[in-house]
C-alpha cells in the first residue's frame, strides 16, 4: 500500500497567492530600480537650451543671394549699357577708372583680351605672357562671378546698395568695354547665359587635371623636411619676415578706421594716438566726434589720416593747402561735391549724407596737419 503526503485543504491557494504577492513586489522592487537608473541617466538639457529661434524665411533669403554658375539664384531684370556707364562714372570710376583700365588703386578689370580669345574660349595672353599685368576679363570664366561680386561687394565704400538693375547694368557696361557685347545691348536674366559663350576665357577653368581624373592624384607635393630638426627650447623662435616694426605700422594711417562697414573687418589699431585715446588719455577737443563724422562720409575709404590709401592723406592735404587764405571752403566744396584731376587721374565722388557745416567741420580738422 502507497502512502503519499497529504496536502491540507486551502494550502495552495494560500501559498499560490503568497508567490504572487512576493512576485509583484519583487517586479515592483525590480521597476522603481530600473526607472530610478534611467532617471539617473536622462542627459539634461544643455545650457543654452530655450535661446534663440529658427531663422525666419525673410532672413534667409535676405543671405541667401548667391548666384551660381548655371544662374541659378539669379533674380529676374535687366539693364543698359547706357545706364551701366552713368552707374560706373559715379559709383566706379572713382577706384578703377572711367573705362576700367586703371591699376591705381586696384588691378584693371578691362584689357588683355581679343576677338580671338571671344572665339575660342581661353585667353591666350595668359600662357604667352604678352600681358604684362592680368585684368578681371583674362581670368573672369563666368559671367555669374562677376554678377554675384559687384552685387556683394561694390561699391566699395557702400556695399550692397546697388539696386537689381544697376548690378545688371554695370556687368553689361564692363562685358561692352571688353567688347563682348554692343554698346547698345541690354543684358538680363534671360540672355546672360547667350552672355557666357563670348567670354574669353569661358574654358579657363577645366577639370582635365589632378583629383578631377578617374585615379588622379593632387597636382601638388608636399614632402615634409625632416632634416636638421631641433627640440632645443632655446633656440631662436622662428620670425614672420614680412612683420612690420611698430614704428612703421602706422604708416598708412590708421587701418581699423580703413575697414568698411559691411564685411570682415581685417584692420588693427595702428596709431599711436587712438592706443592713448583708448586709455583715457585723450584731451578734449573741438573735434570730438569728427572721426565718426568722416566714417560717416565715407571719407576714412579712401584716405589716410596721414599717408595715401586711395586719395592722398589729410596731413598730405593740409600740407598743400596750409598757405591757401580760403582753404577750408575750398575743401568743404571738394568734400561736399567731389572733384577730379588735383590729386591724379581717380576722381572723388560726393560725400553723400553730410550737410554744409559737417563737409566744413571736416575740412577745418583736415587743415588742422595732425589729425587726432
Amino acid at each position: 500500500m502507497s502512502s503519499s503526503r497529504q496536502i491540507p485543504p486551502g494550502f495552495l491557494f494560500v501559498g499560490l497567492a503568497d508567490a504572487l504577492v512576493a512576485g509583484a513586489l519583487l517586479a515592483g522592487a525590480l521597476l522603481a530600480a530600473t526607472s530610478g537608473s534611467a532617471a539617473a541617466q536622462t542627459p539634461k538639457a544643455p545650457a543654452w537650451s530655450g535661446i534663440g529661434r529658427a531663422a525666419t524665411p525673410a532672413e534667409i533669403k535676405a543671405w541667401d543671394i548667391d548666384v551660381r554658375p548655371d544662374f541659378k539664384g539669379l533674380p529676374p531684370g535687366r539693364g543698359t549699357v547706357a545706364k551701366g556707364q552713368d552707374v560706373w562714372e559715379a559709383k566706379c570710376a572713382s577706384c578703377h577708372g572711367v573705362f576700367g583700365e586703371s591699376n591705381q588703386v586696384f588691378t584693371p578689370i578691362v584689357g588683355g583680351t581679343t576677338k580671338k580669345d571671344i572665339a575660342s574660349g581661353r585667353t591666350a595672353a595668359l600662357a604667352n605672357d604678352s600681358q604684362p599685368q592680368r585684368t578681371t576679363m583674362m581670368k573672369l570664366s563666368s559671367v555669374s562671378t562677376l554678377w554675384d561680386y559687384i552685387n556683394r561687394a561694390m561699391p566699395w565704400n557702400a556695399p550692397k546698395t546697388l539696386t537689381v538693375e544697376e548690378v545688371y547694368a554695370v556687368t553689361g557696361y564692363i562685358l561692352n568695354l571688353a567688347e563682348i557685347v554692343p554698346d547698345d545691348f541690354t543684358l538680363s536674366h534671360e540672355n546672360i547665359a547667350e552672355v557666357q559663350k563670348k567670354l574669353p576665357n569661358r574654358d579657363g577653368k577645366t577639370t582635365r587635371h589632378g583629383l578631377w581624373l578617374p585615379g588622379g592624384k593632387p597636382d601638388i607635393k608636399a614632402v615634409a623636411c625632416m632634416s636638421n630638426c631641433t627640440t632645443d627650447a632655446k633656440a631662436t623662435a622662428v620670425k614672420v619676415a614680412s612683420a612690420l616694426p611698430d614704428y612703421a605700422r602706422d604708416a598708412h594711417g590708421n587701418l581699423a578706421e580703413q575697414s568698411r562697414s559691411i564685411g570682415a573687418m581685417r584692420g588693427q589699431t595702428t596709431v599711436a594716438a587712438m592706443a592713448s585715446a583708448a586709455q583715457g588719455n585723450a584731451k578734449p577737443s573741438e573735434f570730438a566726434g569728427v572721426k565718426e563724422l568722416a566714417s560717416k562720409a565715407t571719407c576714412l575709404a579712401c584716405h589716410g589720416l596721414e599717408r595715401k590709401v586711395v586719395g592722398p592723406g589729410f596731413s598730405e592735404i593740409a600740407a598743400k593747402y596750409k598757405s591757401h587764405d580760403k582753404a577750408e571752403n575750398y575743401l568743404a566744396g571738394k568734400i561736399r561735391g567731389g572733384g577730379q584731376g588735383v590729386w591724379g587721374p581717380v576722381p572723388m565722388p560726393p560725400s553723400a549724407g553730410i550737410n554744409e557745416a559737417e563737409a566744413t567741420l571736416l575740412a577745418r580738422w583736415i587743415l588742422k596737419g595732425t589729425p587726432d
